[in-house]
């Protein structure tokens, strides 16, 4: 499953169909993006192997991206990728690298026909999309130093954190990471 021909508006990362002028080539199924001090370790190390066991070809930066690389080489990766599984969490925001994935996301979403898949670990979906707590700390330090971002960012949080995904809070893990993949290989 190193890479598909499929048309954006597939639904199963696995399904292929014949090249035309309207088909993508994606090289990922997915891009995992995610704070790394707070879940690298623990929950996307989990929903990673989980989806590398299904054969579902998934992107984590510090697995595949060569330290001391550019945010545009993740960008291009970005690109290339059929889902984003952005993972929220208390920390996501306070990130200037995660919130500028997170707009290229989008854009992708939007461009691409990207397909966004948001997971809120430890944080309330309205937490992410109402700017709340650590959410509206980290933009309002942002903003003392790069005005010009912080609205573009607002927008994206806002735009993610308002499509329906999975809230991870007092749940066991391995029951919300078996429902991505689930909904990864259907």
């Amino acid at each position: 499953m190193d890479l598909l021909d499929v048309t954006a508006s597939s639904s199963s990362p696995t399904s292929s169909s014949s090249t035309s002028s309207s088909t993508t080539r994606w090289k990922y199924d997915v891009f995992l993006s995610f704070r790394g001090e707070d879940t690298r370790n623990s929950f996307t190390d989990l929903i990673y192997a989980a989806l590398i066991k299904e054969d579902i070809n998934t992107f984590k930066d510090d697995e595949k991206l060569e330290k001391g690389k550019l945010i545009s080489e993740l960008f291009k990766v970005i690109e290339q990728s059929r889902f984003a599984i952005v993972i929220f969490s208390k920390d996501y925001a306070s990130s200037t690298w995660c919130l500028d994935e997170l707009a290229k996301i989008v854009q992708c979403e939007k461009d691409r026909g990207m397909t966004v898949l948001p997971v809120f670990y430890d944080v309330q979906p309205s937490d992410v999309r109402s700017e709340n707590g650590t959410f509206a700390h980290a933009l309002i330090e942002h903003e003392k130093k790069n005005i010009e971002k912080v609205q573009h960012w607002r927008d994206a949080l806002s735009h993610v954190g308002n499509i329906v995904g999975w809230t991870v809070m007092n749940r066991p893990l391995s029951q919300v990471i078996q429902n991505i993949v689930d909904r990864m290989i259907s």
